[in-house]
């Protein structure tokens, strides 16, 4: 039998129920601080609009999720933003079930919404050139210096953008030729820097420490005040960069420089075991979409690898 629920507040100022099962993800999984943020956001809307119907996590049945789901129609919700959002709810329904909150679990009778093929995006090497070489443009020097470097950083590695924010300032005193980065779910990975990298982040690392408001920071890109940058603030830098490389704005983005990375490495040769490593996806399907943006690269890797290849040239 389950156990009450305690649902003493409303959706607008928190709700116990969510954040215990935000507490136990957490623990189980070493969910970051984003993954947590988005969690709740997700789920707070969905009590939100159960509320609306006399409802609420701990007691609705399929049939009031169903309703929920026409209300996000409603909002003109896409595929992909419902499909998000009852992934959460099924998450939440299972924990819910398993600490005995709940006798059952409606989402078991609600499908998902089926979503179109979503192609990863990515720049040109000629454009990610410009995008550098407004880089090292900017004035000062010292914005010119830590912008290259983190660009730099970011196009040879593939980081996600909160690893590259993250970065500790003591990772780069010895000019490593690799770096440990921990990625999602705590799940750590070696990942090469390159010369280029290695080179604009020494550079940049000379200027830091001649800088007195960054000299206390643990951080290896702390923003213009000395505290660590956050993921907006270099999201931000970006789009300055992009206007000034004569890119449109909209198609610059931290995670389009990451799928610039995987395209690109692709593209020159490098196989999916490795790159699937240096991006630090848990799951190789998720690295395999970056073949699907390229069928022309496999087919001419099938022409010029496979053993009967050149007995069908000489024919």
């Amino acid at each position: 039998m389950a156990r009450k629920a305690r649902t003493g507040k409303t959706a607008a100022n928190g709700d116990p129920l969510i954040d215990g099962f935000l507490q136990a993800i957490s623990a189980m999984r070493a969910a970051s601080g984003n993954t947590l943020a988005a969690y709740r956001r997700d789920l707070m809307d969905c009590q939100t609009g159960l509320q609306r119907i006399d409802s609420d996590l701990a007691t609705c049945d399929a049939d009031a999720l169903r309703k929920l789901i026409v209300w996000w129609h409603q909002r003109a919700l896409s595929p992909r933003s419902v499909a998000r959002r009852l992934s959460a709810l099924r998450q939440f329904m299972g924990w819910a079930v398993e600490d005995g909150i709940r006798a059952d679990n409606p989402t078991r009778w609600i499908d998902n919404p089926s979503l179109p093929a979503a192609l990863p995006k990515s720049l040109s090497e000629g454009e990610i050139i410009r995008l550098l070489e407004a880089a090292a443009a900017m004035t000062p020097d010292l914005a010119a210096l830590r912008a290259l470097a983190m660009l730099e950083i970011l196009y040879a590695t593939g980081l996600r953008v909160s690893e590259l924010v993250g970065l500790l300032v003591a990772q780069f005193r010895r000019n490593p030729e690799t770096i440990l980065v921990t990625g999602k779910g705590g799940r750590e990975r070696v990942v090469p820097l390159g010369d280029t990298a290695r080179a604009a982040a020494a550079r940049w690392l000379e200027c830091r420490d001649e800088t007195d408001v960054f000299v206390l920071s643990d951080m290896m890109f702390p923003a213009n005040d000395g505290t660590a940058m956050t993921r907006h603030q270099f999201a931000q830098m970006l789009k300055k960069l992009a206007l000034a490389a004569g890119i449109e704005a909209a198609r610059v983005s931290p995670h389009k420089l990451r799928h610039s990375f995987a395209t690109h490495m692709l593209n020159r040769g490098a196989d999916l075991r490795s790159l699937q490593s240096l991006l630090g996806h848990a799951d190789i399907s998720t690295t395999q979409i970056y073949t699907a943006s390229r069928p022309d690269r496999l087919a001419g890797l099938v022409s010029t690898a496979h053993p009967l290849a050149s007995r069908r040239q000489d024919r």
